[in-house]
């Protein structure tokens, strides 16, 4: 039997008549080409097993990012990519290094998957400061003999994405998901950008492990929302300009955080202790998302952009709180 901690995801709530600000999910509908898509998918398709090789959703998002499709691989979820970089690329005793505060799966699939690590002290996700492309490539000009992951599941919120990296190395892999800035997080759909020789390599491993793992619907859906770039940047724009209002708000009420460039902010209340804001603001029906551990950051709520309207309900909750 194989013991594992497993990773702890945000909570649903079974009510839908909240607001829910606790899992960082776009707070807009996806491109309206996907209601299409669903409304007009012939169900008869479904009897026949998927493309192994997704053709056409990784053909759409080499033309958005004008690449060669030999350069991308799709899975479900970034999740999904992340696991089969871990099982492709990291096979030897040297440890993989990641921050000590991070996006919590990296240590659960390094711990399951047999793979020394080591932490370093630095807050990463969930803080929401970018760190800019010059540090990046600093890391990647000083590690040419390991793959350098860049995870960029929040980087159409105001940051610079590592692409043009691939081209320059051979050993950097880009991360994106469909979850976040294209309101797809019920969809599962996650892709890396690198060289062809890695993307070779993990669809080599994802083939070994589930030839089919991308249903028909959903490489139907994800195509539609990259192929609307209009609407993509409109949503984006919406919540980047929420999260600038909120984050003047939040700074009046006494919160403190870094400047984020995520659609969420990771914030400290001033006079109350955050497990007791977190407590008070669900029982409002408000969701949130507090980290208990590691201790560092157990004075913060994680705040996900909502609509204006969620929004400006939070804040007026707040100044009378």
């Amino acid at each position: 039997i194989r013991k594992v901690v497993p990773y702890t995801p945000g909570e649903q709530p079974k009510n839908t008549c909240v607001i829910k600000l606790n899992t960082n999910e776009n707070p807009y509908p996806p491109a309206p080409g996907v209601k299409e898509v669903l409304s007009n998918f012939n169900t008869d398709d479904l009897r026949l097993y998927p493309d192994p090789r997704v053709d056409k959703l990784v053909n759409a998002i080499a033309d958005f990012y004008k690449i060669d499709s030999s350069k991308v691989f799709v899975g479900v979820g970034s999740d999904d990519v992340l696991a089969m970089i871990f099982m492709t690329f990291f096979n030897s005793k040297k440890p993989i290094l990641f921050p000590d505060i991070t996006y919590s799966f990296y240590d659960v699939w390094a711990d399951m998957l047999r793979i020394p690590y080591e932490q370093l002290p630095n807050p990463n996700a969930p803080t929401g400061k970018l760190m800019p492309l010059d540090e990046i490539e600093d890391i990647i000009e000083h590690n040419q003999d390991v793959i350098v992951v860049v995870d960029e599941a929040y980087v159409d919120f105001g940051g610079e994405s590592a692409l043009p990296l691939i081209d320059k190395y051979d050993n950097v892999i880009v991360v994106q998901t469909f979850s976040k800035s294209r309101s797809l997080a019920g969809s599962r759909v996650g892709f890396a950008m690198a060289n062809p020789v890695l993307i070779k390599y993990l669809n080599d491993v994802k083939y070994s492990f589930n030839s089919y793992t991308m249903d028909r619907i959903t490489i139907e859906a994800a195509t539609a929302a990259v192929k609307d770039r209009a609407y993509f940047e409109e949503t984006t724009a919406k919540v980047i300009k929420t999260r600038e209002w909120t984050k003047t708000e939040l700074k009046r009420l006494g919160f403190t955080f870094c400047d984020s460039k995520s659609n969420f902010i990771f914030a400290k209340p001033a006079n109350v202790s955050a497990t007791k804001l977190f407590e008070d603001l669900k029982a409002d029906n408000i969701f949130v998302r507090h980290f208990s551990s590691p201790e560092r950051i157990n004075d913060y709520l994680r705040i996900s952009i909502g609509t204006d309207e969620q929004m400006h309900t939070l804040i007026k909750f707040l100044e009378n709180y």
